[in-house]
């Protein structure tokens, strides 16, 4: 079926800025949606249904850091839905050249209907939304990912079914993923244990709001505490876009590398997740990244899916979630 689509009103955009921000229910049609437009679509990705729910309308994509998964998905992903894109890097716009954010913004809103934004500030997509009269769609800040989130626990019922109930374990840096995915266990209702460096933890502000929520989430130091029982082990880059690699960094996370033995101590059939890019022999070794628990190709292609059922509920309209339904 088609989707009636129409420009909303300002009190009716719909932003994705960080899971926190939509109910649970939402966040769980926007998934179920993402998997209903999966299934249309065979292995070999030919055209998807004849309806294009978002014909006439474009994406742009504001890209202020080097990009492969968010920028291909949310390219792919639009125009498998019938919409177009427009890729947009802050050098080549006016805005490398001082015009400010405000303007911009309120220009691309008379030319677009949605704009993603991956940047290395988080006041940059904060100001975007201040002046925008369109929805924006967080890519990644250095403080959340949570188009990640959404990818992962698609990925995770894939293959283990329903994500409530079960338990995950973050080793590493308390990262921009790390804060999202306090937010995903909250919302979807699974425990989370996040063994990090004393230095490393997560904002404390992510913390207290998951405890607010009565999230099951607890921080520990030790990585073999953290996945004993885990269904899922979730780690990152050790240098992320944001941060400088140095000698005092890379000793401080070494022992929190994903490799077998760790592996070992979490549930049978524990999964192994990660965002990409991986630097192998850092935060995971070879034998872990490519073993029979890894799923993190299926991970980085249901970056396409799960945004797919994200644009959808941004610009579907009041029947968003009907799409890919029967009728």
């Amino acid at each position: 079926m088609t989707i009636q689509t129409r420009s909303p009103s300002a009190a009716e955009i719909r932003h994705f800025l960080d899971l926190r921000d939509l109910d649970a229910a939402t966040l769980r049609d926007i998934i179920d949606v993402g998997r209903s437009v999966k299934a249309m679509q065979d292995a070999r990705r030919v055209p998807m249904h004849p309806a294009h729910p978002l014909a006439g309308r474009t994406l742009g994509l504001m890209l202020s850091k080097p990009s492969t998964r968010t920028r291909l998905s949310f390219e792919v992903g639009m125009r498998q839905l019938g919409g177009d894109v427009s890729v947009l890097s802050p050098t080549d716009m006016q805005i490398g050249r001082g015009e400010s954010l405000a303007d911009t913004a309120r220009v691309l809103s008379r030319f677009l209907d949605v704009l993603v934004v991956r940047t290395g500030e988080t006041d940059m997509l904060s100001e975007l939304v201040r002046w925008s009269s369109i929805p924006v769609v967080n890519g990644l800040t250095p403080d959340s990912h949570p188009v990640q989130i959404l990818a992962d626990i698609m990925t995770y019922e894939e293959h283990r079914g329903p994500v409530a109930g079960s338990h995950w374990a973050w080793v590493g840096d308390g990262n921009n993923v790390a804060a999202s995915l306090i937010e995903g266990a909250v919302r979807f209702g699974f425990s989370l244990t996040l063994a990090t460096p004393e230095t490393m933890k997560p904002r404390q502000e992510v913390l207290d709001w998951a405890q607010a929520e009565g999230g099951r989430i607890r921080l520990v130091h030790d990585p073999v505490e953290a996945v004993q029982d885990a269904d899922c082990i979730v780690t990152d880059t050790w240098t992320s876009m944001s941060d400088e690699e140095s000698t005092v960094r890379l000793s401080t996370l070494r022992p929190f590398q994903v490799n077998t033995a760790l592996m070992q101590k979490a549930a049978p059939k524990a999964l192994f997740m990660h965002c990409l890019p991986a630097h192998i022999g850092e935060e995971v070794t070879e034998e872990v990244f490519e073993s029979a628990a890894s799923v993190v190709f299926d991970e980085a292609e249901n970056r396409l899916h799960a945004q797919k059922g994200l644009l959808l509920w941004v610009l579907g309209g009041e029947n968003w979630c009907s799409f890919g339904k029967p009728g």
